[in-house]
């Protein structure tokens, strides 16, 4: 089946926005899975796994709010985890499905950490890329310096030629995967350049926060459904020693960790795309 393209109006505090997603698969498969991308990126991140992966579920990949094609808000300091749970918590009213398995990078990771942590969740399996409970403060900052800058590249191939050294941390891709990649993460400017496509205020309250190591560990303690952690070796974001952590308390997640990988691998690889697809479909 080909990808579809769907909307929705969501609720913030200063009113409604809307929030775009991709769907693969048959509507009426009751196995759903959901992918969420990470704090810079967008659904089309997941379009390889989500075709290896719709005769088996119906996949939906949505863009987190001021990503993509979702809404930008006017004002910068309501992006955050509440308003983005909030809006995924919406699409699962949306979709009414009984239960579903979620595939989370980095921030897409902490959303469904967060919804598997409520009493009653639909959630299933949980498989989370390179992120965990705590979330050390140099990788905050490194996010903080890089988001909130606009950078501009005069043509496309600039952009691809700059970010395949920039990315290399995603790991072993090949050239129409970063060609992909590239495409659906860029965004057109009036005079004809090209910049990332995100709203550089999603970093507004980075740059106002005392930024220190984050702790969601009492969050973690009270996930229950079966739990995939997958660590780039390298990562910044996610150190080994609270990957081994997250396999010792909460869930007791299985823990994978991909060599010659930073954060966050991409999930594109065949490799990889066969890792996830026999977590997710294993009894």
């Amino acid at each position: 089946m080909a990808m579809s393209s769907h909307s929705y109006r969501a609720l913030g505090r200063h009113g409604f926005h809307r929030i775009h997603y991709t769907e693969w698969g048959d509507p009426a498969n009751p196995n759903v899975l959901i992918c969420v991308h990470g704090f810079t990126r967008t659904s089309r991140d997941f379009d390889f796994l989500a075709a290896a992966l719709e005769k088996d579920y119906r996949v939906l990949c949505p863009d987190v709010v001021g990503r993509g094609k979702s809404d930008w808000l006017n004002d910068k300091t309501e992006y955050g985890y509440p308003l983005y749970i909030n809006d995924l918590a919406m699409l699962l009213a949306r979709i009414d499905a009984e239960r579903i398995d979620w595939v989370g990078t980095s921030m897409g990771g902490l959303i469904g950490m967060f919804l598997a942590s409520y009493p009653e969740t639909p959630i299933h399996k949980l498989l989370i890329n390179d992120v965990g409970p705590r979330i050390p403060a140099a990788g905050l900052k490194r996010v903080a310096d890089i988001v909130g800058r606009v950078i501009t590249f005069d043509s496309i191939e600039h952009m691809d030629r700059t970010l395949r050294i920039f990315a290399a941390v995603f790991g072993n891709l090949t050239d129409a995967q970063w060609r992909h990649m590239i495409i659906h993460n860029a965004r057109q400017l009036p005079d004809g350049r090209y910049t990332a496509n995100y709203d550089p205020g999603i970093a507004d309250n980075l740059k106002t926060m005392d930024l220190q190591d984050i702790d969601l560990w009492s969050v973690w303690d009270t996930i229950r459904c079966p739990t995939l952690v997958l660590r780039g070796a390298n990562s910044d974001v996610l150190e080994h020693a609270d990957a081994i952590a997250m396999t010792e308390r909460g869930p007791k997640a299985q823990l994978i960790e991909l060599p010659g990988m930073g954060h966050a691998p991409a999930l594109m690889a065949d490799d990889q795309i066969a890792l996830v697809r026999d977590w997710l479909l294993a009894d």
